[in-house]
């Protein structure tokens, strides 16, 4: 698990590609502490698997379903990337909980400076905007971000100058493909709810349904 704290921006050193899958070679200093073989790293938001280390970096394998679900696809060294280690029991929770498994890819269609802070408006698909809510979470190439407008076909998020500085946003441009994870909450609750009653143990005795739901605001 992560949240969406970005603890170091790494660059992207090498792609090694096979027929459906990929091995990436990072350059990175920070998160390089204590992190061992078999740990995860969330890259650009997309949780990956150490498989070596070195002085100066480590590799982790890129599966076919990943390449095809996020932007690692178009990773070329060079690109600079946002790492973030997997969050320890007893650490401070600083965002909203990342899994590191990314819903889809959005399009960033406009970026605006609006005094200290930059709005950037994303466009996604369908499947990614019912469940973004204005005022909640959603992660941006794994940057915890708090949505501030939804509309049908985009969303806008406004990022303080720190958050600009310290991760790979300060070098997207309009036109760019990021990688987006839901709250995870809201796919928990949907998944819930639209469970048919036979698949559901304690039907009936629980007193919670849509009804309840927005009956009390939800």
């Amino acid at each position: 698990m992560f949240t969406g704290i970005i603890e170091e921006v790494g660059t992207v050193t090498a792609v090694r590609r096979g027929a459906r899958s990929a091995v990436l070679t990072i350059r990175a200093e920070i998160v390089l502490d204590d992190l061992a073989i078999g740990d995860s790293v969330a890259v650009d938001g997309v949780c990956l698997t150490v498989t070596s280390l070195t002085v100066d970096g480590f590799t982790a394998d890129v599966m076919h379903e990943t390449l095809d679900r996020s932007a690692l696809a178009g990773l070329k060294p060079g690109r600079r990337v946002d790492l973030e280690r997997a969050m320890r029991a007893g650490g401070r929770f600083g965002g909203h909980i990342v899994s590191g498994h990314v819903d889809g890819v959005g399009r960033i269609v406009h970026i605006q400076r609006d005094d200290n802070a930059v709005w950037y408006t994303i466009e996604a698909a369908p499947s990614i905007l019912r469940y973004v809510v204005e005022k909640g979470s959603i992660a941006v190439d794994g940057i915890s971000l708090t949505v501030a407008r939804v509309s049908d076909r985009s969303f806008s998020v406004s990022a303080i100058p720190h958050t600009v500085s310290a991760t790979t946003l300060r070098e997207r441009r309009i036109g760019d493909r990021v990688d987006l994870e839901n709250d995870v909450i809201g796919k928990y609750v949907e998944r819930l709810l639209t469970l048919p009653a036979a698949e559901e143990p304690s039907a009936g005795n629980s007193g919670i349904d849509r009804d309840f739901l927005a009956r009390y605001g939800f």
